[in-house]
């Protein structure tokens, strides 16, 4: 089972500068102060849990209308592919396998951003998040699911996969591994062997 799941945010894409700028753009908007570097120092949530953090509940749906009418025009031009992203995909397209986006980012940004880096991935689910993911993961056929965030550790489990962990978001290395991941790589350069051994490993096994 060669097919793998990837999240987005700081996984395949660097989206930090171009979220900032959509969260600056909307605080003037609403004119409610938002730290945007607060915010990109921990991507990985959906949304409306970030806004919970700068907004009472009932002006989070507003903000988060405009945030995402703000994000096709300002965000994804900003985005860029993080160090290793495009070999790791390729690496697993090179083994026949198949690949699915699994991510917080609701469904049309992360196609727009997929498609922007052209990645070429077979399917995308968003709006979802740590364990949430797993049912995605599981009706993928997911044998691995790659991620930054501790709570991607929780969605590969979630999804009966090897959790293979990415030190290129919020938490650092060590991090990673005591929370649990099955795998800890420094950042995606590192992907394509890991995955060749691991493809190996399991064609003996």
């Amino acid at each position: 089972m060669h097919s793998v799941g990837f999240d987005l945010d700081m996984t395949l894409a660097d989206t930090r500068a171009g979220i900032a700028a959509v969260y600056d753009e909307l605080s003037l908007r609403i004119g409610v102060p938002i730290d945007s570097a607060a915010v990109v120092a921990r991507l990985g949530p959906p949304l409306e849990l970030e806004l919970a953090n700068w907004l009472p509940a009932d002006e989070i749906p507003a903000a988060a209308a405009i945030f995402r009418s703000l994000y096709p025009s300002i965000a994804v031009p900003a985005t860029t592919p993080l160090p290793g992203a495009r070999e790791a995909v390729t690496a697993v397209r090179r083994a026949g396998g198949r690949i699915v986006v699994v991510t917080g980012k609701n469904a049309g940004d992360a196609v727009r951003t997929v498609e922007f880096l052209g990645l070429d991935v077979d399917e995308v689910a968003g709006s979802v998040f740590g364990a949430a993911k797993g049912p995605a993961l599981a009706a993928f056929g997911a044998g691995a699911y790659v991620g930054d965030h501790v709570a991607d550790i929780e969605a590969a489990r979630a999804g009966g996969a090897v959790s293979v962990a990415v030190a290129t978001g919020p938490y650092r290395a060590g991090e990673l591994r005591e929370y649990g991941a099955d795998v800890v790589l420094g950042d995606l350069t590192e992907f394509a062997g890991w995955f060749d051994g691991w493809r190996s490993a399991a064609a003996v096994g």
